[in-house]
């Protein structure tokens, strides 16, 4: 009797496996080639696994496979117009799959992943810099906003202003009205104003 297959999976293993060859890497460990960066002046050198760089980078993959010689116990590679912090980071990303960068060298490793053709890395800054861009658009939108809202506020006040100050002029032309009176000294002295009729006397009986 056929007995039903089952799947033996571990999670943690890609993790661990990564985890180890950076340790090796780190302590020096059964690297095989040795990697050469200079940029204006400034060179360092790399030792790191061929077998992490092939898996992870084009580029690296061409030139392992198609060398036709070790010249030694390591393979020597020289990369020019890269700056040593880049390399030093694409190198911890392809052995952690996580680095830390600042936000202005985000283009920089963009270029030297396409350059080394590692499409973790492009596909990594490419999202990275969706996401800036998503958030410095949404920042605009806030502040834009932020600014209409404080306009409608200035106006408001003004239109308020100017309605109070209208009201204000038509209550003081109620009060006060264009023709003024007369004065007391030409007013008659039986307190009856000019323009009402004086009442006639009674004729005798």
């Amino acid at each position: 009797m056929e007995s039903n297959a089952v799947l033996l999976e571990s999670k943690s293993s890609p993790i661990n496996l990564l985890n180890e060859m950076h340790q090796l890497r780190l302590l020096g460990h059964l690297c095989d080639v040795t990697v050469s960066v200079e940029y204006q002046g400034v060179r360092a050198e790399f030792v790191a696994h061929k077998a992490v760089l092939a898996a992870t980078s084009k580029f690296f993959k061409e030139v392992f496979l198609n060398e036709k010689g070790m010249d030694g116990p390591r393979t020597n590679v020289f990369l020019n117009e890269v700056q040593v912090a880049d390399f030093a980071s694409f190198l911890e990303f392809v052995y952690t799959a996580k680095v830390e960068v600042e936000e202005d060298r985000v283009q920089r490793m963009l270029e030297i992943a396409e350059k080394l053709k590692c499409l973790d890395l492009s596909e990594t800054c490419f999202q990275l810099k969706k996401q800036m861009l998503e958030s410095v658009l949404l920042e605009l939108q806030n502040f834009s906003e932020s600014q209409n809202s404080e306009e409608e506020s200035a106006t408001q006040p003004s239109v308020l202003l100017e309605s109070k100050a209208a009201a204000v002029a038509e209550a003081d032309q109620a009060d006060c009205p264009l023709d003024p009176p007369d004065s007391p000294a030409d007013r008659p002295s039986n307190g009856v104003s000019p323009e009402m009729p004086a009442t006639k006397p009674k004729e005798k009986m």
